[in-house]
């Protein structure tokens, strides 16, 4: 873990502190007053030292996942102490709630994540974006146009398969069609990363803050499409300036040619059909959208069965097996960080804030300014915050913050999930600063794509959305 990344998971505990007034929604439990009492402030201090062995996983190979977990515990338990001890606290199961509020919030977007990894990597089995790869470098593109192909994939690509998978799989397309041209791979990389955030901005299935916007009930799924234009001028504007950086030559491919396995196409259309449900089922039947998605589950493991029987010596599908591949280190992490903040929500930290930046600035400044802090700290503590806030909003505000939580990570390369694999994939290559270079680039399309809504979408913001 270089000394960016270090720095960014500082900022993102520090978070708890600089960021808005953030207290709990207005429909979940009531937090206390309890910033200065010792409870609170030992309750701070394990999880400080729960993010002090994340930083050092590196180096003692202690997975994220393990301290945070057992920080969270500790913390519920004082919290659940403190409770006992006191009389109406203890009578009304105040500390029960608080937790059964954070595990539900945390249990819909776990198996909504959990489904769609499963499909990812299914899709990975069969070998779809290993032949979308090598499609893209054996074909005499020049690098110019593997840019701009490999930028509209990402563009389109995330807001399905969220924007981490897809740096993954065209920051892979880059580097083997680029072997070693840093004036193409660079520039090429930092393309994909921000395609991939942009087009995850418009969609509730594209990043995890999107997602949690989407499952809150503050913006529905047609509503996020409001955001489109907005997300193709983040994308564009740097991807033109950088376009003309771009070497004016022909790569040589592998000449590899891969063959998707049987049942690839079916599942892509499957997972298509899940979404479809999800999106169906919550809108209409007005369910949680992890009902649909796991519905999509059984749907691919029946299929599963279906591969299985039909080629059992070779090519083996199991559903089991392709779940197991999860990214459970991610997963368990993300349980730890938001029971851990939600209590320390509970306690009443995250009205250590002041509304200075929603009262005083304004919210369409405030939420500007949530982006820019978006590439500094990370997204999900800042918009899980900004939603356990529930400032009064409008529809037009609700969009603008989900635009700019979602693309102001593009600014640098610690500031998005994207942009720090993509650093660990192309290692010693695609750098913090050499990613900064392109940054004036990227802000220009930020600026852009912030006018273009407050123009677009200006009917929006006097529309209140619909919460659950």
């Amino acid at each position: 873990m270089n000394i960016a990344i270090q720095i960014k998971i500082i900022l993102s505990i520090l978070s708890l502190y600089l960021l808005p007034n953030l207290g709990l929604a207005a429909d979940g439990p009531v937090s206390l007053d309890m910033i200065t009492s010792s409870t609170g402030i030992i309750c701070i201090i394990i999880f400080i030292i729960a993010y002090a062995f994340v930083m050092t996983e590196e180096f003692t190979h202690y997975r994220k996942s393990k301290p945070v977990i057992l920080a969270a515990t500790v913390i519920w338990v004082l919290i659940a102490y403190h409770a006992s001890n006191d009389p109406n606290l203890s009578a009304t199961h105040w500390a029960e709630t608080q937790f059964r509020h954070v595990v539900l919030e945390f249990a819909e977007l776990f198996f909504f994540l959990f489904v769609a990894m499963a499909y990812v990597n299914a899709l990975t089995e069969r070998r779809m974006f290993d032949a979308l790869c090598a499609w893209l470098s054996n074909n005499n593109f020049s690098y110019k146009k593997i840019f701009l192909i490999s930028g509209v994939i990402a563009f389109f690509l995330s807001p399905i398969a969220d924007n981490l998978t897809t740096a993954l799989i065209l920051g892979t397309v880059v580097m083997v069609a680029g072997r070693g041209n840093k004036r193409f791979v660079v520039p090429g990389l930092i393309n994909i990363v921000v395609a991939a955030n942009a087009g995850g901005a418009f969609s509730p299935f594209g990043d995890i803050t999107t997602l949690m916007v989407w499952q809150r009930g503050f913006v529905s799924f047609f509503d996020f499409f409001n955001i489109f234009v907005p997300s193709v001028i983040n994308y564009v504007v740097p991807a033109i300036i950088m376009y003309f950086a771009i070497p004016n030559e022909v790569p040589k491919g592998d000449g590899k040619k891969v063959t998707i396995l049987p049942g690839g196409n079916v599942i892509a259309f499957l997972g298509i059909l899940t979404i479809t449900l999800t999106v169906t089922a919550h809108n209409v039947l007005h369910m949680p959208p992890v009902l649909g998605m796991m519905f999509g589950l059984g749907m691919l493991g029946t299929y599963g069965y279906f591969l299985k029987t039909k080629f059992p010596e070779k090519n083996k599908f199991d559903i089991f097996v392709i779940t197991g591949r999860a990214e459970w280190d991610t997963l368990l992490f993300f349980y730890g960080i938001l029971v851990a903040v939600g209590g320390l929500a509970s306690l009443g930290y995250l009205k250590l804030i002041s509304d200075d930046m929603y009262v005083t600035l304004g919210a369409t400044y405030a939420n500007i300014l949530v982006g820019i802090l978006s590439a500094i700290i990370d997204n999900i503590p800042i918009v899980y915050a900004v939603l356990t806030a529930h400032p009064s909003m409008d529809m037009g505000q609700w969009l603008l913050i989900t635009l700019t939580a979602g693309v102001g990570g593009s600014l640098l390369s610690i500031g998005s999930a994207a942009g720090v694999a993509l650093m660990g994939q192309a290692r010693g290559v695609y750098t913090f600063f050499a990613h900064l270079k392109w940054s004036w680039a990227i802000l220009l399309g930020y600026v852009a794509s912030i006018i273009v809504h407050l123009w677009m979408n200006q009917h929006l913001f006097d529309l209140i959305p619909l919460e659950r």
